[in-house]
C-alpha cells in the first residue's frame, strides 16, 4: 500500500510541476486526484474549502463520465477516511493533496 501511496504522490507532484508552468486547464487525472483529496478532507473533518474551490473550477467542461468517476473517488476516499489508516490519509492530505489546497496564483 505504501508503494501505491508513494507512486500517487510522485505522479501528483510531477503533474503539478509540469502543469504549474503553463496556463493549461487541469488534466482529468488532476481533477480525479483532487476529488480524492476532497473526500479525504471531508472524511477526516479537515477544512476542504480550497480543495472544493479547485474541484469546482476544474469540473468545468469535463465529460459526464469523468465527473461520475470523480464522484466515485470522493465517496471512496471519504469512506476510507472513516475507517482504519487515518494516519496514512492524513499524510496524503498533507503531502500529495497540498497542491490542490494551495491558493490559485494568477499569471496575468
Amino acid at each position: 500500500m505504501n508503494v501505491a501511496a508513494t507512486a500517487f504522490a510522485s505522479l501528483s507532484l510531477a503533474a503539478l510541476s509540469a502543469g504549474g508552468a503553463s496556463a493549461q486547464p487541469p488534466s482529468d487525472m488532476d481533477y480525479l486526484r483532487a476529488s480524492r483529496c476532497r473526500g479525504i478532507a471531508a472524511g477526516l473533518g479537515a477544512d476542504a474549502a480550497a480543495i472544493d474551490a479547485y474541484v469546482k473550477s476544474a469540473a468545468r467542461g469535463r465529460m459526464p463520465s469523468v465527473q461520475d468517476r470523480a464522484d466515485q473517488e470522493f465517496a471512496k476516499a471519504k469512506r476510507e477516511a472513516r475507517g482504519d489508516g487515518k494516519t496514512r490519509l492524513q499524510a496524503e492530505l498533507a503531502g500529495a493533496c497540498a497542491p490542490y489546497a494551495a491558493p490559485a496564483t494568477s499569471t496575468s
